[in-house]
Order: structure tokens, then C-alpha cells, then sequence
């Protein structure tokens, strides 16, 4: 099993935009996560080259990179691609989020107590979607 699945909508979306925008063959869509957001932990994503002792996921055309910080988070997530008129974009589903806030791009881990991670005055929809 993958360390993380790939939607056959993300695969195409993904493959085609890496086709684009990779400056090299290495390159993918590195997949981390950073303490903040206001579930706790918010979703980063951005075209770049792997780091020393990243995972790569490569289905299709499509790569992926987790971040070696973030695997323990992310560790079985699929991505997803939404086209959706007013939500389009890449998506996280996280079965380790106990919760998620309401854009996305933020959760909260089940293995950290209720409510410990979100800051206060922290704004929905900071993280970086690809």
C-alpha cells in the first residue's frame, strides 16, 4: 500500500500540471503539513524538488512528494482533484483528521487533544492549495 492514494481526477489534473509547470523531471507536488490554521495543522502544497528523506508517490503521470516531517500525517490521505465551479482545486481526505475546518485546507489530528491546535484569531483558508 501507498503511503497516500491518488484520485484518477488528481492523477490527470496533477500530471498535466507538472507537465507544465515542473522544472524537471524530479520535480512533483510536495505535500507537507505546518502547525497553524484554525483546525490546528494546515495543508501546504506546492510544485518543488524532493528534500533529503521526502517519500515520492508516483501513480500515472502523476508525482507526489510527502514531506519526511508530515509522513506520520499523512500517512494513508488520498488526493483528490475537485473541479467544482466555486471550489476547484486539489483536496486532502484525511482519515486522521478528527476534524477539518470548513475550506479545507486546515484539520485537526485525532491523536492530539481536542481542540489543542488552533490559535486564537487564526482565519479559515491560510494554507497553500495548489
Amino acid at each position: 500500500m501507498a503511503i497516500i492514494d491518488i484520485s484518477e481526477s488528481a492523477r490527470e489534473k496533477l500530471g498535466a500540471m507538472l507537465g507544465a509547470k515542473a522544472s524537471s523531471a524530479t520535480a512533483g507536488l510536495r505535500l507537507a503539513v505546518r502547525k497553524g490554521g484554525c483546525a490546528g495543522w494546515q495543508y501546504e502544497m506546492n510544485v518543488a524538488e524532493p528534500e533529503e528523506g521526502d517519500e515520492i508517490v508516483e501513480q500515472g503521470a502523476a508525482r507526489v512528494i510527502v514531506a519526511s516531517d508530515s509522513l506520520d500525517k499523512l500517512r494513508g490521505c488520498e488526493i483528490d482533484y475537485s473541479d467544482d465551479l466555486t471550489d476547484a482545486g486539489f483536496k486532502i481526505n484525511n482519515p486522521k483528521a478528527r476534524r477539518a475546518c470548513g475550506c479545507g485546507t486546515s484539520f485537526e489530528p485525532e491523536d492530539e487533544p481536542e481542540g489543542s491546535g488552533a490559535e486564537d484569531g487564526e482565519v479559515c483558508g491560510g494554507g497553500g492549495a495548489a
